[in-house]
């Protein structure tokens, strides 16, 4: 274990959430917001104080094996998010540290889960909202693939860390460089984000609601929000007071949010065939037919505001979109929904987004890859001597990759089960629903569940253990499991 490396590496880090911490303070200057300017700034001041003394002397072993970079990574997830707690705190919006923790673990691993109130959510200052949804877009593309785009650590051995911090089952490099792979999914991500954020201005134009048309303010904490598929928003409601413009916009972006952002870079070098390819097909198959299910269900069985085909047509593609990216957004209070669209919703939370995206869940990579090992498997039956391989794209997929998406589904359920347990206590005031889905939600990063913890709830009623139970599998869930777990086994902190 390369300890030196590790301590400099999180003083970047720190540095470089003291400048994260721009936007919020920026954000009170031109607000006038005092207090919220002097909880940032002095979070900022230690935190850059901090990543100094730590990253000062580089180390002269600037290597990385994979376990460095699997701790590197879940480290400086956790070190990110106790600091950027500490405003919350010190602002007085979320005067419980614990509390101030779920919130900021919930913005940086785009999950969205909310311990604030809906009724009180508008007003707080415009520096603490625009802190929450920033820290979606921070954290859609990887807190530690930022830092490789702007500073380079340790040459190659950086995909270590890329592996620890990427979604999906594989993770390969766009160019032979590690940096240039960095810039060039941050160029991706910030275009498709400033892209969005000019469509959702154009809404102060069309919307013919002034007091609710999209302003520069919430068209950037909206961008932020659906670009890193996090889902804070400014508004207790949601998007759903926003006008139907606005709700299509983003349906669309959260969609493309969704795919592996290597399918962009493909189609910019006019590889079409490899842009779309079997996940990004699936997923797509996926979200058409769910859409067209829940459009059927809801508009058949009278669903409060979906009663015309149009409005239950926007509302399902909407909501459809929103889970399957583990976004959480809502226009509609999608717990009254039947119960067939419910649970077609909760199987989406399973299945996620594409690999390689801003997305969560368990992938449909994996998905794809889980439901090929079954066809293979009852073939191996029928026909015991046959060999057969499962393949991708006409590409056969190796026994490694097999055997860790195999290890992930057990290791993603044995987390759930055990969060389950852990949550028992609360079971008798919350339910067996809320608690199931309030863990789906936490542990697949999407945000609101059902029952209790649905669109127009919150989960502030947990317990304080609870909370850390929900921390954890945001974190769990957002860093593909095994770089939180490989924490808890004494071998990964040996020397060698």
């Amino acid at each position: 274990m390369n300890f030196k490396m590790i301590r400099y590496t999180l003083g970047i880090i720190l540095k470089f959430e003291a400048l994260f911490f721009l936007v919020p303070i920026i954000t009170a200057l031109c607000y006038g917001e005092h207090t919220s300017l002097s909880a940032f700034s002095a979070t900022a001041g230690i935190c850059l104080f901090l990543g100094y003394v730590m990253s000062c002397q580089k180390p002269r072993d600037m290597a990385l094996r994979a376990r460095d970079g699997f701790v590197i990574v879940s480290l400086s997830w956790i070190v990110l998010s106790l600091f950027g707690a500490v405003p919350f705190v010190l602002s007085g919006a979320i005067p419980n540290y614990v509390d101030a923790l779920f919130e900021t673990v919930s913005g940086f691993t785009t999950t969205g889960a909310s311990i604030i109130d809906s009724s009180v959510l508008e007003s707080l200052e415009h520096a603490v909202l625009i802190w929450r949804s920033f820290t979606h877009w921070v954290g859609g593309m990887g807190v530690l693939v930022f830092v490789m785009a702007i500073l380079p650590l340790s040459g190659a051995q950086n995909m270590h860390i890329m592996r620890a911090e990427s979604p999906g089952p594989d993770v390969s490099k766009l160019v032979p460089r590690v940096r240039r792979t960095a810039i060039i999914l941050y160029i991706i991500y910030f275009a498709l984000t400033l892209i969005l954020f000019l469509l959702l201005l154009i809404d102060g134009v069309v919307a013919s609601d002034a007091k609710n048309q999209m302003g520069v303010f919430d068209a950037l904490c909206t961008a932020f929000g659906t670009a890193g598929t996090g889902g804070f928003g400014v508004k207790g409601d949601s998007i759903a007071s926003y006008s139907p413009y606005v709700q299509i916009i983003c349906t669309v972006f959260m969609l493309l949010f969704s795919i592996n952002f290597n399918s962009y870079y493909l189609a910019l070098r006019l590889k079409l065939r490899d842009a779309f390819n079997s996940e990004v097909r699936a997923f797509l198959l996926i979200v058409f037919v769910v859409i067209a299910a829940v459009t059927v269900n809801i508009f058949t069985s009278g669903t409060e505001g979906a009663t015309t085909l149009g409005e239950a047509i926007r509302h399902s593609a909407f909501t459809v979109s929103s889970l399957i990216s583990t976004t959480g957004f809502a226009t509609l209070d999608f717990n009254l929904w039947p119960e067939f669209s419910k649970l077609l919703l909760v199987l989406i939370m399973f299945i996620g987004a594409c690999a390689g995206s801003t997305g969560g869940g368990i992938k449909v990579s994996r998905i794809i890859i889980l439901v090929k090992g079954m066809g293979r498997e009852l073939g191996d039956l029928i026909n015991p001597k046959r060999v057969k391989k499962i393949t991708i794209d006409k590409k056969p997929v190796s026994s490694e990759v097999t055997r860790s998406v195999n290890a992930y589904i057990v290791t993603f359920f044995i987390i759930f089960a055990a969060s389950m347990i852990f949550l028992a206590p609360d079971g008798g005031s919350n339910g067996l629903l809320t608690n199931f889905t309030a863990i789906t939600a936490c542990i697949n990063n999407i945000g609101p569940g059902l029952d209790m913890v649905g669109p127009s709830g919150n989960f502030a009623f947990f317990s304080p253990f609870s909370k850390l139970v929900l921390i954890f599998d945001m974190l769990a869930g957002r860093l593909e499991l095994f770089p939180m777990l490989i924490l808890f086994a004494p071998a990964t902190w040996k020397r060698k």
